[in-house]
């Protein structure tokens, strides 16, 4: 089967941050998978790659002055910007974010971003306190409000010896990522695909104990956003129903429900549900609350040595689903084990009436809560197990999606 991105013209943004050494590597695979690619260079990205590189493994002219006489057309960045089906920004520096976010174009590669509307990905790397700062936050949710694809960075080594997030994407993420976009894009497009109606519950809940402390877990929500943009990306109309996260959403498709606890997130799933063809719960729910939950903040008194709280059960919001799923209705849950992990999960998948059932072990390094990444594997109700690799959560969502949308009347 050909390559998403055979014949497709791509233009390869490169500003001036060491993780400008792997541009040539996207470039290659971007070729190999059949591309037409432009590179489009900052003055400080040759610093860390030459021109000549650059020109050899895409095979055209390097972009890299406004004003060059070297230059094909006087106005490249027009030329350039209807040359291109997409625009790949690797790596995304702090500043070239902040122009790209503020409008300004100064150089050769900001004004072409500035003049480019077709699809976009920005592959930030910097580091870690850089990637954290409120002013690159606001930049980065501007750019996901207007479309733009961010690839987000992963945690390890970084240039300044330190350890954290700010590591740009490997180019084989990179690629995959992309043809994946063209992929369900493509699908999308298809005038006889039938759209489907889907809930999504995400992130963590808390369970309050009084006016300022709460039960809670680790659950960042990045698993279950990334699916609700996977569906919407698709062409699905998505009901997301989102417990306590910093996360945004990008797609018009997706409507959101912000709730706290659990008994909220309940009412929302069941109210929802009805309506749905299909129920995706990556949400951490807690399964206990507190019995009751003081309005004021509770004192601690000198005398007192300890506290015992009361926990009641809340309710189960996929076993309740399971329960009411009617014929062609879809429903897919998640599963967390430390122990005995595909045993527990089948229990749970024919106990709760689910369609599939996907598996994180926290004994699998880089997957489960916090992490960019997750290694999952998935069981359906015909006992069939297929057992993924390490990846982004972009692409694990893609995985359950693909095999959700198969499974669909």
């Amino acid at each position: 089967m050909p390559s998403p991105l055979q014949g497709k013209h791509i233009i390869v943004g490169i500003t001036g941050g060491i993780a400008a050494y792997k541009a040539p590597y996207i470039v290659r695979l971007l070729v190999k998978a059949g591309a037409e690619v432009t590179c489009a260079a900052t003055e400080h990205a040759l610093r860390f790659v030459t021109t000549l590189t650059l020109e050899t493994v895409s095979n055209n002219h390097v972009y890299t002055d406004l004003f060059d006489n070297a230059n094909p057309h006087s106005t490249e960045h027009i030329s350039l910007k209807d040359w291109g089906d997409a625009l790949i920004l690797a790596p995304a520096t702090a500043n070239i974010i902040g122009k790209y976010a503020n409008g300004i174009g100064d150089d050769a590669l900001s004004t072409l971003m500035l003049s480019f509307r077709k699809p976009t990905f920005v592959c930030p790397a910097m580091n870690t306190q850089m990637l954290e700062s409120p002013a690159l936050h606001r930049n980065i949710d501007f750019l996901k409000s207007t479309g733009v694809n961010i690839i987000e960075s992963t945690s390890g080594e970084l240039a300044c010896g330190a350890t954290g997030n700010g590591r740009m994407a490997e180019p084989e993420e990179i690629v995959a990522q992309v043809e994946a976009f063209f992929t369900s894009s493509s699908a999308s497009n298809d005038e006889n695909k039938r759209q489907y109606n889907i809930l999504i519950t995400a992130g963590p809940t808390y369970e309050k104990i009084d006016a300022v402390r709460f039960i809670g877990n680790f659950s960042t929500g990045k698993m279950g956003f990334a699916l609700a943009e996977e569906m919407a990306q698709r062409g699905n109309k998505v009901f997301l129903v989102a417990g306590p996260t910093h996360l945004t959403t990008k797609h018009p498709n997706i409507e959101r429900i912000d709730v706290m606890s659990a008994c909220e997130m309940y009412d929302a799933a069941t109210r929802l549900f009805p309506t749905c063809d299909a129920a995706i719960l990556s949400a951490a729910v807690a399964d206990f609350r507190p019995d009751h939950a003081a309005d004021y903040k509770i004192k601690k008194q000198s005398d007192q040595d300890d506290m015992t709280l009361h926990l009641v059960q809340n309710p189960d919001i996929l076993a309740t689903l399971g329960a009411t799923k009617r014929e062609g209705q879809r429903l897919v849950g998640f599963a967390l084990e430390t122990d005995n992990e595909i045993d527990n999960a089948r229990k749970k998948l024919t106990r709760k009436n689910l369609d599939f059932i996907v598996l994180n072990s926290l004994h699998d390094k880089g997957a489960g809560f916090g992490h960019d990444t997750n290694k999952v594997t998935i069981i359906d109700r015909y006992g069939n197990i297929e057992t993924g690799e390490l990846k982004s959560k972009q692409l694990v969502a893609k995985d359950i999606a693909d095999k959700l949308l198969r499974s669909l009347p």
